[in-house]
């Protein structure tokens, strides 16, 4: 049953940091996504040296070629043969990116793509939207448009009988919305529906070498810029100042991102508090959070400390930091998914912190690429096997009420011959970086 998951909603991290910085967060809001802009915010927030030394990465970037997302398309029909289903319907959002480079919104108007079980795409819109919706085809031509007083699922069965299918099986991407899909079944009486998960998901969550490669961009950015936020604290510096300097630093570096910071005893809550925050000597920061490249994410949390950390700091560090190795060395190919949690789990068990979810409160990692939350997850109760190509976050914790919080978090990604990270591992609670 674990073998599901909610993702986690975009910008849930950021809303509850701009919800405690209410006001006084607008300037970090409005640098927006060019280093001009970066610059311009000093007159809010003054940025320190490293921020202000972060480069573009444009240069490492190699986008996702047409040829691969035709091989996309192709197994996702082959996945649709193994699994009895007819088509496959997706509405605009990250799988519609995935298969076609479509960059399109899910809003109450009905835009999406039918793929059959062979042939071409058939992409449905609304009819104003003809024009902005062929500037983004690039894999066949048919686009069926429906005015605003008719029904798009009329139009959707329409295509489903042409392609033979009025009857047969349709597989319903997960995020579709429940009105859609209902609206969907109504006009198709006689079809059956289906989660198109094995086919969506199927294809997502083994990643080819350039997604790799775009994820290790994503990851190394978010690695230099925190180290460039851990380089630039000192005492008085507020969440809005670290917000400030988060959004300068992607603007810089030619990328869009976020980060989660909570400080002192807000450090253990997993994720955060709405609180305002002040850094101060001898206090734990948690950052968390990633950023996007060509649409792909990455997820790091690192803990650390604003000088010196105390002796439990650096003990509860030490424990976390060996649960993170030890699911590292669990995830292969052919091991259960559950079994990497179980490795980490043990460890921060038998170091006094349990049991079971007592301090170490959420699973063990969670799918990720597009989605910074996707299938499949790194939980106890899911057995399903990892295969080579996978990558997930691992990111092990111990949260102790009212004192503070460790966590570790770095991405990995499965080879032939067991897991590797992305980014290396935090060394010390004091010096995070090396």
């Amino acid at each position: 049953m674990n073998d599901r998951g909610d993702a986690m909603q975009p910008g849930r991290r950021r809303f509850l940091r701009n919800s405690a910085l209410g006001a006084a967060a607008l300037p970090a809001a409005m640098l927006g996504g060019h280093a001009a802009a970066a610059d311009a915010s000093t007159d809010a927030v003054k940025l320190p040296p490293s921020i202000l030394g972060l480069q573009p990465v444009q240069s490492k970037i190699v986008p996702i070629a047409d040829d691969e997302r035709r091989a996309r398309l192709a197994r996702a029909q082959e996945l649709m043969g193994r699994s009895g289903i007819d088509a496959i319907y997706l509405d605009g959002g990250t799988t519609l990116d995935y298969y076609t480079g479509m960059r399109w919104w899910s809003s109450e108007r009905l835009m999406g793509m039918l793929l059959p079980r062979s042939g071409d795409p058939v992409y449905v819109a609304p009819a104003f939207e003809r024009d902005r919706a062929m500037e983004q085809i690039r894999f066949g031509h048919d686009l069926r448009t429906w005015q605003e007083n008719e029904s798009p699922y009329a139009l959707i069965a329409q295509v489903m009988r042409e392609k033979h299918a009025g009857t047969g099986t349709l597989g319903i991407e997960e995020k579709v919305p429940f009105f859609r899909s209902t609206g969907i079944a109504a006009a198709m009486p006689q079809a059956k529906l289906v989660a198109a998960t094995p086919v969506t998901t199927g294809c997502r969550a083994i990643k080819s070498p350039a997604e790799l490669a775009l994820m290790q961009v994503a990851n190394d950015a978010t690695l230099a810029l925190y180290k460039a936020v851990w380089q630039g604290l000192e005492p008085g510096v507020t969440q809005q100042h670290i917000a400030a300097w988060v959004d300068a630093g992607y603007a810089r570096m030619g990328l869009r991102g976020e980060a989660s910071i909570n400080v002192g005893r807000y450090t253990a809550l997993p994720h955060g508090s709405r609180e305002p925050q002040v850094m101060r000597e001898g206090t734990p920061v948690m950052l968390d959070d990633g950023c996007y490249v060509e649409g792909y994410q990455s997820d790091i949390t690192r803990t650390f400390t604003l000088g010196k950390a105390s002796d439990k700091m650096k003990r509860v560090f030490d424990i976390v930091r060996k649960a993170q190795q030890a699911a590292l060395a669990a995830a292969h190919p052919g091991a259960t998914m559950e079994s990497v949690d179980a490795a980490a789990r043990k460890v921060i068990v038998d170091a006094g912190y349990g049991p079971g979810y007592t301090y170490f409160s959420h699973r063990l990692g969670h799918g990720i690429g597009m989605d910074m939350h996707e299938w499949y997850y790194l939980v106890q109760g899911n057995t399903r096997k990892i295969e080579t190509g996978m990558t997930f976050s691992d990111e092990p914790g111990i949260y102790i009420p009212g004192e503070f919080g460790v966590r570790l978090e770095d991405d990995m990604h499965v080879t032939a011959a067991g897991a590797r990270w992305f980014t290396p591992q935090s060394p010390s609670i004091e010096q995070p970086f090396g």
